[in-house]
């Protein structure tokens, strides 16, 4: 995981962070993340635009995160996401999509990325679904509509393959930065 703050020998980790997106939809979602930071430490979901990342608005999820209670529910996923989920996301909590175990860890990587905030690089194994395992790329960043105290996260993923449907869904995150 990169830290939202600029590295110690000046270096941005935020730059680190888009170098290492090799997907064109990934990378164009970053850098309009990036752009919607308007000098902020975390972009907010009110400066978004939908039509400046249209092409890959189906690789997009998102949850809003509640700070009091921990809990984090869907906001929103795009077409791809849902079909292979098998799940609308809005209004969802995450002990709704997932198993126990894969809740568990899901919750406490979402949880580091709000709290500190932090941006997720994944690349590899992303899903398994029906025994299969689904591989390609995935980020993960906060949001904040003040900017700075993160509330939600912003995830898109890209797979080569699509996974398995009408399967219990497994999230894998082994390759995670």
């Amino acid at each position: 995981m990169h830290s939202t703050d600029r590295g110690t020998d000046g270096a941005s980790n935020l730059d680190a962070f888009i170098a290492s997106i090799e997907s064109p939809g990934l990378l164009a979602i970053a850098r309009h993340w990036q752009a919607a930071r308007a000098g902020k430490r975390v972009a907010a979901w009110s400066k978004l635009s939908p039509s400046a990342i249209a092409p890959y608005l189906t690789l997009l999820w998102s949850f809003r995160y509640d700070r009091q209670s921990g809990e984090f529910a869907g906001r929103l996923a795009g077409n791809r996401i849902m079909v292979a989920s098998g799940h609308s996301f809005r209004g969802t909590t995450l002990k709704d999509l997932h198993s126990p175990e894969i809740c568990e860890r899901s919750h406490a990587e979402f949880t580091r990325l709000v709290t500190t905030p932090a941006l997720y690089h994944c690349r590899g194994p992303l899903f398994r679904a029906g025994g299969k395992i689904t591989e390609g790329e995935r980020i993960v960043m906060p949001l904040a509509e003040d900017g700075e105290h993160a509330d939600g996260l912003l995830g898109a993923s890209e797979y080569v393959v699509p996974p398995v449907t009408g399967c219990a869904f497994e999230l894998i995150s082994e390759n995670a930065e």
